[in-house]
């Protein structure tokens, strides 16, 4: 058995903090949390002293592209380096994710089923894995990477990341089951365009067909797979609302139509913002990509607004894979600017990320009989949630009560 103690401890769950917290750990499992007075610590246990730390739950990214480089179309098929190269470079980013603080990833896709073999195996450390392996959307959707010559990338089988593109309810059940058949964890698809899709292909455009959609969701769900989308306004973020996906990547436009945020709140549908990848796409993405980024800024934060508002349930995810890896925490930040307190955005990483990848019960908030995932990070997210960014601020990482992390000896 292991003892946390002395630390301040943000549960995850939104309450008030605890001073001079207690978390005794038995193997990977948290056996009881509470104060010193509280919780028997007993003899011969290690103990790991706080003092003048904070503890906090593992953070949870519910949306990161790990094996992604750039947005340049040769990195993005994947033929910019060999396979085995490129392998090694995804594994560095685990190790980096896992170091900053972060336990959790829902890889939004890109990253084959393999890589998630590999961290529960122990063969390389990194953050628990949630994988989508890509997206599934009709011919010219997001899924289908033909490139402007009509080349594909050289994807299939062979490299675990099915072909994303599939016509009509019958194929769209086949891929969702293809997708299962090689290890997706989640399903991933897009009802409209976004910042980084083609110039043709806009955030508030559309491919789907009603039925293809229904079938997608129909056939996830009785997979036992969740449906993340992305989807940025228009008639195509309606349809995914309407038909029942269980996440709305981006929901740039939710303002725009009060009455699909009733009915995510209804249905449970959870809103994952991703505001850091926008961050980016507006400085240094394409033309038009910097041009749709701008546009759609202001009613990107009044959708969070209206969506705290009408009780939506709001997630931490960065997207920001294509453009930079090891600052996850920058999506708290990016949270707290557009208007959440600094508890809210660490809620939204914690228990509400748990939710939203299908994990409330395991993971998430530090209670007895959840997953020993722990951080210890120096000062208070509470006055300056920024502190996370690059884990800074990050002295001890524990996953599944395993230690990846320990520099609290080193540090005064």
């Amino acid at each position: 058995m292991k003892a946390i103690t002395s630390a301040t401890m943000i549960d995850g769950n939104g309450g008030v903090p605890v001073e001079n917290a207690v978390v005794l750990i038995d193997g990977n499992t948290i056996a009881a949390v509470g104060n010193a007075r509280s919780v028997h610590i007993p003899d011969g246990v290690e103990t790991i002293d706080g003092t003048g730390k904070t503890l906090m739950p593992g953070l949870i990214d519910t949306h990161d592209h790990l094996a992604s480089f750039s947005y340049e179309i040769a990195s993005r098929w994947g033929i910019t380096e060999p396979r085995s190269t490129r392998h090694l470079r995804v594994a560095n980013v685990l190790k980096q994710t896992l170091d900053t603080g972060y336990t959790t990833v829902r890889d939004a896709a890109g990253l084959d089923a393999g890589f998630r073999v590999a961290v529960d195996e122990c063969l390389v450390p990194g953050p628990r894995l949630i994988v989508s392996l890509g997206f599934i959307t009709p011919t010219g959707g997001m899924g289908d990477k033909t490139g402007p010559l009509g080349y594909r990338p050289p994807e299939g089988e062979d490299s675990g990341l099915p072909w994303g593109a599939a016509d009509g309810p019958a194929a769209m059940r086949a891929k969702v089951r293809e997708m299962v058949r090689a290890g997706a964890d989640v399903i991933k698809t897009a009802t409209t365009g976004g910042a980084s899709s083609a110039a043709g292909l806009g955030p508030k455009d559309v491919l789907f067909e009603r039925d293809e959609l229904e079938v997608l969701v129909d056939e996830a769900h009785k997979r036992g797979r969740h449906v993340m989308c992305h989807a940025l306004g228009g008639e195509g973020l309606r349809m995914a609302i309407e038909v029942g996906v269980d996440s709305i990547e981006h929901g740039t436009y939710l303002d725009e139509d009060p009455e699909l945020l009733r009915m995510m709140a209804a249905k449970g549908i959870v809103f994952t913002p991703t505001y850091g990848v926008y961050t980016f796409h507006e400085t240094q993405g394409t033309p038009h990509g910097r041009e749709r980024a701008a546009a759609l800024r202001e009613h990107h934060v009044r959708s969070l607004h209206m969506a705290m508002k009408y009780g939506v349930t709001v997630t931490a995810g960065t997207d920001e894979g294509g453009w930079e890896h090891g600052n996850n925490a920058h999506e708290l930040t990016c949270l707290v600017d557009a208007g959440m307190t600094p508890m809210q955005a660490i809620v939204a990483a914690t228990s509400d990320a748990a939710k939203c990848v299908g994990l409330p019960s395991e993971i998430g908030s530090i209670e007895a009989g959840k997953k020993a995932d722990i951080i210890l990070i120096d000062g208070n997210p509470l006055n300056d949630v920024s502190i996370l960014e690059r884990g800074k601020a990050v002295r001890y990482v524990m996953k599944d009560g395993v230690t990846y992390v320990d520099n609290l000896a080193t540090v005064s």
